[in-house]
């Protein structure tokens, strides 16, 4: 017979495996469920949008806590992509060669940038959805269970 701290584990672990799937999908969908994420400035850029070499997609990691689920990324870029906002980009010096052959030097500069939100992980009303069918399945199969344990 399952306990209540039972059920509350298994309903975190299943909250994990549910939120990292649709996540993931996220990626695929390329929106936040059915948010649309703002187009690329340049049409031409090279990859998918969000998955050029796919590392920020693999690096969001989930983890059962105490009272619910962490997601997190080691990837340091990821959070102003799920989150949109303004930053600095350091360029470090470095030879460049140009269209007639000649190499030359492109002295270390910063530069001020605004990306935009294009958000992957997170809350709003699909995670609500879906940790309330998590849940309310859980909460099922334990009540099924009561009721086989009380008719023995």
């Amino acid at each position: 017979m399952m306990d209540g701290e039972q059920l509350k584990r298994n309903i975190l672990k299943d909250m994990r495996t549910e939120l990292a799937d649709e996540f993931d999908k996220n990626f695929d969908r390329k929106a936040f469920f059915t948010k649309k994420w703002k187009r690329r400035a340049n049409p031409d850029a090279k990859g998918s949008l969000l998955m050029v070499t796919g590392t920020m997609r693999r690096s969001v990691k989930a983890e059962v806590k105490v009272n619910g689920v962490r997601f997190s990324s080691a990837v340091p870029y990821a959070a102003i992509h799920n989150e949109g906002g303004t930053g600095t980009k350091h360029v470090r010096q470095h030879t460049r060669t140009s269209r007639k052959g000649k190499q030359y030097t492109v002295r270390a500069h910063s530069r001020k940038f605004t990306m935009p939100q294009r958000q992957f992980v997170g809350d709003g009303k699909r995670t609500q959805e879906i940790i309330k069918g998590v849940i309310a399945d859980n909460v099922s199969n334990f009540d099924r269970q009561l009721v086989k344990f009380i008719k023995k």
